[in-house]
């Protein structure tokens, strides 16, 4: 087996009858346990006006959790770019780096709320896929469409929240570009005016790229020599497409001379698969909350799941997620992480895991971390 390090995102979820307050606290004991399994990052998601995902500001929650914990490195996953400005982002980075110096990693994402700009052609798939299946196995259904969810009003609302009166968002890559002049000490405007950032300028940060598919973000990341995360918990069906494309535009940098790839899985371990499935058993209706743009849902219990009436329409909207999700006991989840590891060639995989129960959440990343371990 090769060595392949994992490690965590977490959205800091609410549990159904709890409260944000709850979530953070068992986000931070979970960062501290993950700390202890061997974990080698902990990411926190950015998402806004979800009655159950509490992950609202990642710069803030990972000061909190720096705090709590001494060892591993601590990330955004990602922080959404549509909504912020470059200096904002490098300022956040630069006054946690500045009391934990070296142990962040920042991740830049385009925020879902972001009007889409003119796409960056992807290049071919160069994995080959046969009847929703890649060459070893790994299931990669069909593409789900985003456009009922970026097109809702509460997106819309989203956007409008998050924005001034007036603001547009700064192309994603010229973004990008600041953000990296500014932690380097080389900002200068189109006037010639320099800027530097304190604290932000010379912060030991990572920066990583995230994306969904092979277009805009994987060329911004491959075309800058900066790692990419992938994501086949969001998008199982483009993760192949979103490495390809990473690789296809990679440019060696100061940062890498060669690519350097993270995919993301969701996952639920226990000791036994028929344990697994019960504690998983809220996932569906979790992810048609998504789905469906009325925004994460508490997260319910395996009861509260069960009582939820499902269409027809509702179980196909969740199907690719669903059958994507690696639930079992802790061989069974482990191989299919290899496999998704072979086919995608990631030099890390991210887990993510949610569970009504925290302590069962706690528990399958110390089931997995020790099978791990193991092989």
């Amino acid at each position: 087996m090769p060595d392949i390090p994992l490690g965590v995102l977490d959205l800091v979820p609410i549990p159904s009858g709890s409260t944000a307050a709850d979530a953070l606290h068992n986000s931070i004991d979970l960062a501290q346990h993950a700390e202890r399994f061997g974990y080698a990052r902990y990411w926190f998601a950015e998402h806004h006006l979800n009655p159950g995902v509490a992950g609202t500001s990642p710069a803030v929650v990972l000061a909190l959790t720096a705090s709590a914990t001494s060892t591993i490195r601590l990330g955004s996953g990602a922080v959404q770019l549509g909504h912020r400005t470059a200096l904002s982002t490098v300022e956040e980075f630069g006054l946690i780096d500045a009391l934990h110096p070296g142990r962040f990693d920042l991740g830049l994402g385009r925020s879902g709320g972001r009007p889409p700009g003119q796409p960056t052609p992807a290049p071919a798939t160069a994995t080959p896929v046969v009847d929703g299946r890649a060459a070893n196995g790994l299931l990669i259904p069909p593409r789900f469409s985003f456009e009922r969810l970026l097109g809702s009003p509460r997106i819309a609302l989203q956007r409008k929240l998050l924005l001034l009166p007036g603001a547009g968002s700064q192309d994603y890559a010229e973004q990008i570009d600041d953000i990296l002049a500014l932690l380097a000490g080389t900002y200068r405007s189109p006037e010639g005016v320099e800027a530097h950032a304190v604290p932000g300028e010379g912060a030991d940060v990572e920066v990583w790229i995230l994306g969904s598919s092979g277009g805009q973000s994987a060329e911004a990341a491959g075309a800058r020599g900066l790692r990419f995360a992938a994501n086949y918990h969001v998008s199982p069906a483009t993760v192949l497409e979103a490495v390809d494309g990473y690789r296809a535009f990679f440019q060696p940098s100061d940062f890498l001379d060669k690519p350097y790839v993270s995919v993301s899985a969701d996952v639920v371990v226990a000791e036994d698969e028929e344990t697994a499935r019960e504690l998983g058993t809220g996932y569906a209706a979790w992810v048609r909350s998504i789905r469906t743009a009325e925004g994460a849902i508490e997260y319910p219990t395996p009861e509260q799941a069960r009582a939820f009436e499902w269409s027809e329409e509702d179980r196909e909207l969740v199907r690719d997620r669903v059958d994507t999700q690696f639930v079992g006991s802790p061989g069974q989840v482990a191989d299919r992480l290899l496999q998704l590891q072979e086919a995608t060639g990631a030099d890390e995989l991210l887990i993510t895991t949610i569970t009504h129960d925290h302590a069962a959440r706690v528990r399958s990343y110390e089931l997995l971390a020790q099978e791990w371990s193991r092989r």
